[in-house]
Parts: structure tokens; sequence; C-alpha cells
């Protein structure tokens, strides 16, 4: 019982230095991780065991592949290529690559996908002279709500897939609608709240315009087997579960392949890894590892299911809210994880139909994610990069959009699963 309140007070104490801002969220994640195996609620071996590798290494070869094609000057290239095609107007740019963010994401792994285009999106910004703050939190939120549309599109829809026997048409039949209705809606709102700072004078659009995209590719060589690169590690993306391996060791194949031809040292570029975020995402593992090897999120869980003695309506909604509140402040991989058993045992004991409750879990894990700036692995991840070029995010600043447009999401979500399925 002493380990159970325990990981709890660390996880609370960590997250509130974290939302205090005072001290990096990496450091403070790193003493959260440490405290764990100090107070012997886990053994180093099953610290180290509660990371989530895959996670981390598909982290980090993108992070390296990344490195290595921005030496060629492609993302510069994108950038400037987007604005012409956008015309030059912010807003529109914004919701271009908020829109390509998500339809990738939905056929990619959507951390890939932020660590492709934030980068341009910096690139865009500056040369218009405009905040990048609107344009990369849309993309954080299309990131997470494209995830949420496909089997492939967020690993907790991976894991519901496969413990329920769900294949990737029966996303795309029940999961993709609301999906693009949530987009829909969040990216009409973001318009009408960033419009009037997305707003750069004439001068800087024409000389957009008038600029030669071309100039930006700086080795024309590199570029090539950049792209070669990235198209193969993306279709091992899509054909991941067919070839039997994890998303990491596709990642990590298309870094190795590429440092063979590096413009830099293998030195150099793995300067180019956030190890900040890398150590970030491997103390929250631990501290999110201890409590559920303490039963904290089984017993949260077991405990909200209890409640709803049986109703289709009522379990349905608590799966989805609770999914929702719990992911913006929890990893939805281990929350999802504890609540896959429950769910079977409860569609084996009550013999209510389960289907919907299934797209309740989907929506509220994936969904979730956009409450925090730790919500979801994207989030983390441009953080980092938004840091890295001199404009750190605050997270009391994303709470505030993020949590009241996660909200209106899961709203719609429970609109949309009662008049298709509960009704």
């Amino acid at each position: 019982m002493m380990e159970f309140w325990l990981s709890i007070g660390i996880f609370l104490a960590a997250y509130a230095m974290i939302m205090l801002e005072k001290v990096h969220r990496t450091v403070i994640a790193m003493i959260g991780g440490v405290i764990v195996v100090w107070a012997g609620i886990l053994s180093q071996e099953k610290a180290f065991a509660s990371i989530d590798w895959n996670t981390i290494g598909l982290l980090t070869g993108m992070m390296i592949i990344v490195g290595i094609t921005r030496q060629s000057g492609l993302f510069e290239y994108l950038a400037i290529k987007s604005a012409k095609l956008a015309k030059g107007e912010p807003v529109l740019i914004m919701v271009a690559l908020a829109l390509f963010t998500a339809v990738a994401s939905a056929f990619l792994d959507n951390v890939t996908t932020v660590l492709l285009v934030v980068p341009v999106t910096f690139a865009i910004a500056d040369r218009l002279e405009v905040p990048a703050f609107p344009m990369v939190f849309a993309e954080i939120m299309a990131s997470n709500i494209g995830g949420t549309a496909t089997l492939i599109g967020d690993p907790p829809n991976i894991m519901i897939g496969s413990a329920a026997g769900l294949g990737f048409i029966d996303f795309l039949a029940n999961v993709t609608l609301p999906a693009v209705i949530i987009l829909a809606v969040t990216l009409g709102i973001l318009v009408l709240m960033f419009r009037k700072q997305l707003l750069s004078s004439p001068e800087k659009t024409a000389s957009i315009m008038a600029v030669n995209d071309e100039e930006y590719i700086k080795d024309r060589a590199l570029m090539k087997r950049s792209l070669v690169v990235l198209g193969l590690t993306m279709l091992g993306f899509v054909l991941h579960q067919a070839l039997h391996l994890e998303s990491a060791t596709i990642a990590l194949t298309g870094a190795a392949l590429l440092m063979l031809w590096p413009a830099d040292s293998p030195e150099e570029v793995l300067l180019t890894v956030d190890w900040t975020t890398i150590f970030f995402f491997a103390g929250l593992f631990i501290m999110v590892g201890g409590m559920e090897h303490a039963g904290v999120i089984e017993a949260i869980a077991k405990k909200s299911l209890e409640l709803t003695h049986g109703h289709l309506v009522a379990t349905g909604l608590l799966v989805l809210w609770l999914s929702a509140v719990a992911s913006a402040f929890v990893d939805n991989i281990p929350f999802t994880a504890a609540m896959i058993p429950l769910l079977q045992t409860v569609g084996s004991i009550s013999h209510i139909p389960m289907e919907s409750v299934w797209w309740s879990l989907s929506l509220g894990a994936c969904l979730g994610g956009n409450g925090t700036l730790i919500g979801a692995s994207a989030n983390v991840i441009v953080a980092g990069i938004s840091a890295k070029y001199g404009r750190p995010i605050g997270f009391i600043e994303f709470l505030k959009l993020g949590f009241p447009l996660m909200l209106l999401s899961i709203v719609l979500s429970s609109l949309y699963l009662y008049l298709f399925y509960w009704r």
C-alpha cells in the first residue's frame, strides 16, 4: 500500500514542478525516475523495462534523419514553396500545414510527421516575421487528431485493434468521420483565434513570392539521398506490421543508411538529436511505470468502471471521458494497456455490445493528448524543437488553449457516439 501512494506522490510532485516551470522538465522527470528506483517501487531492471524503447528508438532515428536532411536545405526549400503556394498568406499557411500534418499523421507516426513539418514552419514564420506559435500549435492539434483516424495513426489504436480484433477498415468506418469533423471545427476556431496575430506586410508577402526557392537547396545530392531514405522509411512505417518490425527498427535503419553519406562526422550528426527530450521521456516512462507496477492505473480504471453498473451508454461515456482526461496527464499507452483487459472482462461478464466502447477508448486516449504539453509524444517533441529555435512553449500557455479544445473534441465525440451507436 505504501508503494501505491508513494508512486502517486512522486508523479504529482513532479507534475506540479513541471507546471511551475522553475526547473527544466527533463531534470524533473529524471529526478522523479531515479526517486522511483531509490524508493524501491521499481528495481533498476524493472525501471529500464518500463521505458518504451520503441518510442525512444523511433525518436532517435527520426531526429538523426531530420538532422542530416536539414543539411541539404530541403526544409527551407519546402518552406518557401509552401508559402508561395499559399500566396504568402500566413493564415492559409497555418491551415495548409495543419491539414498536411493531420493526413500524414493518419498514415505515419505523428511524431515523425511533426519532426518533418515543424522546421518548415519556423522557416516560414521567420521569413514572414510572424509568430510561429499559432502554426506550431495548430500542427500539434492536427497531429493528434489525424492520428486518431486510422488503425496505424497512434499506438493506442494499434493496441485496441489487436485486442478487439478490429482492422484497418473498421477504424476507417468508425473513427475517421469524427476525426475529420473535429479537425474542421478545431482549425476553424484556431483561424478565428490567431488571424490577428498572423498578419504579414505586403512587402514581406511580395518578397516571399519573388524568392527563387531552388536557391535554398544547399546539397542536391544529399537532398536526393535524404528523400529516398525518407520515402523508404515512411513506406516501412506503413508496412511495419506486415514486415513484423517495430517502428523504431524502421527509423533506426533509415538513420543508419543515411549516416553512410552525411555532410558531417557521426559525432556531429548525433549532436542533432534532442537528448533533453529523450531523457524527459525516459524519466516520465519510469514514473508512470512505477504507478502501473503499484496498481494505481488499474485501480482507477477498475473503480471507474464499477460505477456504470454495466449500462452501455454510461460505460461508453465514462471510458471516453476518463481516457481523455487521464491521457492528457499520463501517457496514453500504459493507460490503454491497463484499460484493455478490463474492458475485455466487462464485455464477457455484462454481455453489453462492446464495439462502441472500444471506439470510446480510441477517441478518448488519442484526442486526450491535446489537453496538455506532455499529453502526447508529438507535443513534447514540438516543445523541444521550439526551445531549440529559441521560442519555448510554456506548460500553462499550452494548457490554456489545448485543454478547452480537447474538451470540445470529446463533447463532439460524445455526440457522435450517441447518434451513431447509443441512440
